[in-house]
């Protein structure tokens, strides 16, 4: 399997959604024997801890303004996680290979962390629920399909991936208004609830 794509989509991957990333991941190796996948990845505890998160985040990111919280609390996790899985699919050189790997999973994790938390504050402008769940269900298939190619036609994986990681900053930074105005709102509900007796 070819390193670098799949350092890259695993990286780009665990800014969308970390725990989707690392128990998906988890279930190619242990499963289906996907060479390359971590021995640690397909740990039972590592399985079931990746299995209950994923399971909070898929609730909490389908709620508006509890899934922007949500991003708030994870972007010091997905970055962390994305440079994990990119030394942990580096092996153990122990040479520059791995820290090369871990910079750009950690890098590409942060950037489509950005991506995903200023699309959804945009989305979150919208009155019903209905675009919220509908976006957070395209993220969860997105990151199980760009994983799928990523194990099976890697490089292929890589170019659909930075695709959507240039699309997605080109929006964002189009819908610029709309995630301040998301961001505004976000932080007015959160003042709410705090100063709730």
């Amino acid at each position: 399997m070819e390193l670098l794509p799949l350092v890259f989509t695993s990286g780009w991957a665990s800014g969308v959604n970390a725990y989707a990333t690392v128990l998906l991941l988890g279930l190619l190796g242990r499963f289906l024997g996907v060479e390359g996948i971590p021995a640690a990845l397909e740990r039972t505890d590592v399985l079931l801890a990746a299995a209950g998160l994923y399971a909070l985040e898929f609730v909490a990111d389908k709620i508006p303004y509890v899934d922007s919280g949500w991003d708030a609390v994870s972007t010091a996790i997905r970055p962390t996680v994305g440079a994990i899985l990119g030394l942990l699919l580096a092996g153990h050189t122990g040479d520059l290979d791995q820290a090369l790997s871990a910079t750009v999973a950690g890098t590409t994790a942060l950037a489509s962390h950005a991506v995903k938390t200023g699309l959804r504050f945009a989305v979150n402008t919208s009155p019903e629920p209905v675009s919220n769940v509908a976006v957070s269900l395209g993220e969860d298939l997105s990151v199980a399909g760009a994983l799928m190619l990523a194990v099976t036609w890697p490089w292929t994986a890589f170019t659909l991936v930075l695709g959507t990681l240039a699309g997605g900053g080109l929006l964002t930074l189009a819908l610029t208004r709309r995630v301040r105005r998301g961001y505004r709102r976000w932080r007015e509900r959160r003042h709410q609830v705090l100063e709730q007796p």
